[in-house]
């Protein structure tokens, strides 16, 4: 039948992460923030709502790779086999300069308290990779799912008008190793086409992934 693995991976960020003995209702948000100790995203509403918990999701799609924004809280650890998640923790080196979004949220007073903040700039990060250029709406729309309740919107807006002011989004990471991200998570279907199923583990569920090589 072919080999198995009970392994679930996937890129967190630039590092590979193998997973076993995973509970089936452990989030993503609870791995980040309390397993890998990444606490830039946040914890709002718990319920998928106010985006302050948002994320990067790059999957593959025959040979390309698209992100999209994900809330965090709802998304199941289980769900992310072959993937690569990104965090805004990966947005820019710990001593370098701020990424391009990053910036332009800062010159233009985008950020008060800074909670929703980095929900926010992944937002905006995730619809500067598809639209360098992005109009009024197509920000408005990008930002539906993150509720900032101190700032307002109108800076926010501001920012998302001014990102590629300070830099080419072609010079982008995500963007220029991105043929080397496809050939990490084609290395990962090659290692199996994973399944995740249900079972009972003393009582508890939990996940275990039966993985047979494709």
């Amino acid at each position: 039948m072919g080999e198995t693995t009970n392994a679930l991976r996937f890129v967190l960020n630039d590092e590979d992460v193998a997973i076993t003995g995973l509970k089936a209702t452990e989030t993503l948000l609870d791995y980040l923030r309390l397993t890998k100790r990444l606490r830039g995203s946040k914890e709002g509403c718990a319920e998928g709502d106010c985006g302050a918990c948002t994320v990067l999701v790059g999957r593959l799609r025959g040979d390309e790779l698209t992100y999209e924004t994900i809330n965090a809280c709802i998304c199941f650890v289980g769900m992310l086999h072959g993937t690569h998640v990104v965090t805004i923790e990966h947005l820019s080196p710990a001593n370098g300069p701020l990424h391009p979004v990053q910036q332009a949220m800062v010159d233009f007073h985008g950020s008060q308290c800074g909670f929703c903040t980095p929900g926010i700039v992944m937002s905006l990060y995730a619809l500067w990779m598809q639209t360098p250029r992005p109009t009024v709406p197509e920000i408005e729309i990008a930002l539906q799912g993150n509720l900032c309740r101190c700032t307002g919107y109108q800076p926010i807006v501001k920012a998302g008008l001014a990102m590629s002011d300070y830099s080419a989004v072609e010079a982008d990471p995500l963007l220029l190793h991105r043929q080397r991200m496809i050939a990490r998570l084609k290395a990962l279907r090659q290692v199996a086409d994973h399944e995740v199923r249900r079972m009972q583990v003393r009582g508890s569920a939990r996940f275990t992934g039966t993985v047979i090589a494709s």
